[in-house]
């Protein structure tokens, strides 16, 4: 078999699990980026070794094993990556002032396109919210490296405990050690039989209207209304959040320099979740991307909003540079 026949034949037999393989090392690696990084060392090591490729496990198996193994080589000399939420208490709004954390490797978001081959498969988008919303991802961020491949391949793959031993170059008691550990500490954030993901339904997507014009209009009293009591606001990278609805309602009103009029907000997916890009009004008049915020919701109320500041993520996720002031 010669050198092009080779690549044709690895391109042709890699290329259907490009996208999965990318959640993975996202969930590994907190970062779309990184991942997007990961996945194009993945490809290049299992090419230059596809001519000793025996078979004797799968294809698709094989380029996770190859993919993990670049993970945890890669999380030996990088920080976890957390939200706000997993550094500290909330915060007093008026009294904090905003600190901003920029050397921190926050966690970044990742758009719904990113992880399914077709949006409209119901399934496929389900098992990607069970397995990349950000709860679950910011909780992953606090495991080891090893206890965090072992809870994905075990929970989220559904690998056997001797595949994933193999893979990690471990044994098979060691592996389920690990996935104890794992499990007990993400406990608090696994979904529970009520947060099975679902399509919005027309409450909900009423809700998001009036959030696009509540939060456009800076309509502090309107804001307050769209969160649970218990709702959680956070923004990296500012170290700063708020719980409860009258508290994201005073952040806004006092630390967003925005006026009212001055917001235009897009629709995106994020993460299995609803999100907007969030465009701010430019001295020259022009609607400039701001920030993204990833949404959770429960029920006809929002209970946990991410602002992500990182607009490098806006075209990833097929937001335009600007925002007309009129839309239809």
């Amino acid at each position: 078999m010669g050198p092009t026949m080779v690549v044709e034949d690895f391109a042709t037999a890699a290329d259907p699990y490009r996208r999965e393989l990318l959640a993975h090392c996202y969930r590994m690696l907190g970062s779309l980026h990184d991942a997007e990084d990961l996945v194009q060392e993945t490809y290049l090591r299992a090419w230059r070794a596809y001519d000793r490729f025996e078979g004797r496990s799968s294809l698709r198996t094989w380029l996770y094993k190859i993919a993990t193994t670049a993970c945890l080589t890669a999380l030996e000399n990088r920080k976890r990556r957390p939200l706000p939420t997993g550094l500290g208490g909330p915060s007093e709004i008026p009294g904090d002032e905003l600190v901003e954390r920029s050397e921190i490797p926050w966690l970044e978001p990742i758009p719904d396109a990113a992880l399914v081959d077709d949006p409209t498969d119901p399934a496929a988008i389900v098992s990607a919210r069970e397995s990349t919303r950000l709860a679950f991802i910011a909780a992953l961020q606090h495991l080891p490296a090893r206890q965090r491949a072992v809870l994905v391949l075990r929970d989220v793959l559904r690998w056997k405990a001797a595949e994933v031993a193999e893979a990690i170059g471990t044994s098979t008691a060691a592996v389920n050690s690990m996935l104890q550990r794992a499990r007990a500490q993400l406990a608090e954030v696994k979904p529970s039989p009520d947060d099975t993901p679902a399509p919005l339904t027309d409450e909900q997507q009423r809700l998001l209207d009036r959030y696009v014009t509540a939060f456009e209009a800076k309509d502090i009293s309107a804001i307050v209304q769209l969160f649970t009591a218990e709702a959680v606001w956070e923004m990296p990278p500012f170290v700063n959040w708020v719980r409860g609805a009258e508290q994201i309602g005073r952040l806004v009103d006092l630390k967003c320099p925005a006026g009212p009029g001055d917001l235009r907000l897009l629709p995106a997916r994020a993460n299995g979740q609803a999100a907007f890009g969030v465009y701010r009004r430019a001295p020259d008049g022009v609607f400039r991307p701001f920030h993204l915020q990833v949404l959770e919701l429960d029920g006809s109320a929002v209970r946990h909003t991410v602002a992500f500041f990182d607009v490098s993520v806006f075209p990833a996720f097929g937001l335009p540079d600007t925002c007309p002031e009129r839309r239809d």
